[in-house]
């Protein structure tokens, strides 16, 4: 008994000695260990080399790089809007929605405020602002653009208190594989936004609807929105226009590294072509060409199965001048290697007028080099002047972004109200692909189709998805 009580007793007492020491706030040791610092700056240098940054780059460049915003109203086709009863129940109903889109530009000239960018991020617009990178928004003058190059120059006013930034303009043929650049936008419109990456390639082409091509290739992250902005070098030169981005699940997926840039020297060169008429006026070689095969190739004593093979040759044109013959295959152009017909008519469509080109040929299987001066290409044909049936209609050329999409023919341009083109039915968009007049690729052909009038003329139209025989009366 005696033991048990002091056993409760003891252990009454160490249970209160210990709640007590529980009890009492723990109290710190002065430790001589140096105390760790919340943040840590980076540091300036390593090992005696101070490191490298974009931001004192950035600083003169981003002032110049604008986002874009663009309107365009849109009439809705509502078939109870024509009944008068319907409107006057519904007084309010609309008539007409405003799509509205975002992009990028690049002032090119501070003193004249003239902006380059995309054709795609203003075409078909009615208004168009530009808002500067300090927050100042300003209405936009649209100056020129070229569907077929995608390049656009806007003028906005040039305020005298507060003047603009521009980026100057770099060589781009200077570009090379793996040299640094960084892209500058307003993507998804979250606001101005820089990515860097390098030139993954440059003069790349061969790509589905873009028009001609000769695009620096980059893995800087280019997103919806980047449209129009600016692809700069470490100098804050400007070396791009930032234009389209490749996803297999479509645009709206993000950045996968396969963004693409219009050089700058192609940028410049259509800029001071809109400047000076407001509008691009392109070189043509006028000829005829088809792709090399391996039938065609045998045929010709060709050891490979590339190239463009001449099928026509038009007079008075820069190859007929130069001495290219039918059956010639052209193998290079300015050095530039050629596979297929695409590939030459996408390298003459980067030319401008009086342009000198060196042909590398491949005649009766043997080399051959020919210079040509390359002629104005003709931009549109009034109808009157090749049948009267087609009178009041206005043909032109395809848009490249189509031919890149494998499409030959001619664009019905313009049909005038109530003239005899529009009473047979044709309609400004249509595309005229075949005639029983003759064989055709291109505008030049097309007119070369009608030296001869057929006795009843049938054209071969696409209208939007639908494609059908029209017989002109």
């Amino acid at each position: 008994m005696f033991a048990l009580v002091a056993a409760a007793a003891f252990g009454g007492f160490a249970a209160t000695v210990l709640q007590q020491t529980l009890r009492q706030p723990v109290q710190a040791r002065p430790s001589t260990a140096t105390a760790v610092p919340a943040a840590a700056a980076l540091p300036s240098a390593v090992a005696g080399q101070a490191i490298p940054s974009l931001a004192p780059m950035l600083k003169r460049v981003l002032p110049a790089v604008v986002s874009v915003h663009s309107q365009q109203r849109v009439r809705i086709n509502n078939p109870f809007a024509n009944d008068p009863i319907f409107r006057r129940m519904f007084p309010n109903i609309p008539q007409e929605r405003i799509n509205q889109s975002l992009g990028s530009g690049v002032i090119v000239d501070a003193g004249k405020g003239l902006i380059l960018t995309n054709h795609h991020v203003i075409e078909g617009a009615d208004e168009v602002s530009v808002t500067l990178a300090d927050g100042r928004t300003m209405q936009a003058q649209f100056v020129g653009s070229d569907p077929d190059t995608d390049v656009a120059l806007m003028r906005i006013p040039v305020p005298k208190d507060a003047p603009l930034t521009a980026i100057p303009l770099a060589d781009s043929s200077r570009l090379q594989v793996g040299d640094f650049v960084v892209a500058v936008g307003n993507p998804f419109g979250i606001g101005q936004t820089v990515t860097s990456g390098i030139v993954s390639a440059v003069g790349r082409s061969g790509l589905q609807g873009l028009g001609y091509q000769n695009f620096i290739q980059t893995d800087a992250s280019i997103n919806p929105g980047n449209s129009g902005g600016a692809l700069v070098n470490l100098d804050g030169q400007l070396v791009g226009i930032n234009t389209a981005s490749f996803n297999p699940r479509g645009s709206m997926a993000g950045n996968i590294g396969l963004g693409f840039a219009i050089p700058s020297n192609l940028a410049g060169d259509v800029m001071r072509q809109l400047v000076a008429t407001g509008e691009v006026h392109r070189g043509s070689l006028g000829i005829d060409t088809q792709d090399v095969d391996a039938r065609i190739a045998g045929g010709l004593g060709l050891d490979d199965a590339r190239g463009a093979v001449v099928t026509r040759v038009y007079p008075d044109s820069a190859a007929a001048a130069a001495g290219v013959q039918v059956g010639d295959v052209v193998v290079a152009a300015n050095g530039q290697r050629i596979d297929d017909r695409d590939t030459l008519r996408n390298f003459e469509g980067l030319q401008g007028v009086g342009a000198r080109v060196v042909l590398d040929l491949r005649r009766n299987g043997k080399p051959l080099q020919l210079a040509a001066t390359l002629r104005e290409q003709p931009r549109s044909l009034p109808g009157a002047t090749l049948d009267p049936r087609l009178a009041g209609a206005t043909f032109a050329e395809l848009p490249a972004s189509l031919r890149q999409s494998g499409v030959d023919g001619v664009l019905v341009e313009s049909v005038a109200r109530g003239s005899r083109a529009a009473a047979n039915g044709l309609r400004p968009g249509d595309v005229v692909v075949a005639a029983n007049s003759g064989r055709f690729d291109d505008l030049p052909s097309f007119r070369l189709s009608f030296g001869r009038q057929p006795p009843q003329l049938v054209l071969r139209i696409v209208r939007g998805n639908a494609q059908g025989d029209l017989a002109m009366q």
